[in-house]
């Protein structure tokens, strides 16, 4: 079996022999840009990964590959328009060079793009991948609908938030190993179990993205820290504070929420040191521990050798304890 490195290197080769020109070039230009920025390159290795353990073809694998990474940079163009950010893995984003319009176009092109090369995927079962695709990516916006109502909502919880994330985020993780599931023509019971795995794991990612968020660095994150406490948004750290905060804790937060007039930098340290206080970056990575118990709770049931689940397993570890 490949190892992720191996599979990482082998999509990087074919993702460079990619050329997104066409006219007009002001289109065009950008998804050159997106593509170009680097990234985790998370969903692709994972499509290559499980098709490598169920003893699938990657060559095969490799322009589903190609667009869940296109799909995946699609949803950042968009969701960079909409939370306003500047910065992209450490760069300038789309609509920041190109402005608002075209990066509506270049998204939405990019999205047209993706479903191209799914279906240059040689596969007799290429009908039931464009299914799965397409129901993930109604998903995916469902996801996000859901993020930007709990931004003008005063009753989020964090079950319904850990919904939202599993739309937004998990699903296309989990849709990723089961295309390359598909396409190896594992087992209806194992296609399931994979799926669950990478739901799994996919809501500890995004918990460990909204951990650092607010503590990471915006050399290795990519982003300004603090993104997601100035723009209101309702993540795990916030509305676990909200539910165990002292009254005292919960009113200096309240007094943020909506303002938009306060002072950036006071408003991060005031509402971090709230979140230190009450111990939410420890209480965050139990969420995620739990969630990474049952991520190997499905991969146990896949009929697979230990030594396949294994690279699987260790990717997993590298994502949740990630710093980047």
């Amino acid at each position: 079996m490949y190892t992720y490195e191996e599979l990482l290197e082998k999509f990087s080769l074919s993702l460079e022999k990619e050329k997104y020109s066409g006219k007009p070039a002001e289109l065009y230009e950008p998804i050159s840009y997106m593509m170009e920025l680097g990234g985790k390159r998370l969903r692709p290795v994972l499509l290559l990964m499980a098709c490598d353990a169920f003893g699938g073809n990657i060559e095969e694998a490799m322009p589903a590959a190609l667009a869940v990474e296109m799909f995946h940079n699609f949803t950042l163009v968009h969701d960079d328009i909409m939370d306003g950010a500047n910065l992209r893995r450490g760069k300038d984003t789309i609509w920041n060079i190109w402005g608002e319009d075209t990066a509506i176009l270049v998204g939405d092109t990019m999205f047209a793009m993706s479903i191209e090369y799914l279906l240059k995927t040689n596969h007799a079962r290429v009908n039931e991948m464009l299914a799965t695709f397409l129901k993930g990516a109604k998903e995916v916006c469902e996801g996000q609908q859901l993020d930007m109502n709990f931004e003008e909502a005063d009753n989020t919880t964090i079950p319904d938030y850990l919904g939202m994330i599993r739309l937004k985020t998990a699903v296309l993780l989990a849709n990723s190993l089961k295309l390359g599931a598909i396409i190896a023509n594992a087992k209806k019971e194992d296609i399931e179990n994979i799926f669950e795995f990478g739901i799994n794991i996919g809501l500890s990612f995004q918990l460990k993205d909204d951990l650092l968020d607010v503590y990471g660095s915006v050399n290795k994150f990519g982003k300004m820290p603090g993104g997601d406490i100035l723009s209101d948004k309702k993540t795990f750290l916030l509305l676990k504070t909200l539910t165990i905060g002292e009254e005292a804790d919960k009113k200096t937060i309240e007094s943020y929420i909506g303002e938009g007039k306060e002072d950036p930098e006071q408003k991060i340290m005031d509402i971090t040191a709230i979140y230190s206080k009450l111990n939410i970056d420890k209480i965050t990575v139990t969420e995620m521990e739990r969630h990474f118990e049952r991520a190997e709770y499905h991969i146990g049931l896949v009929s697979l050798p230990d030594d396949k689940k294994a690279e699987l397993i260790s990717l997993a570890q590298k994502m949740m304890y990630r710093d980047q």
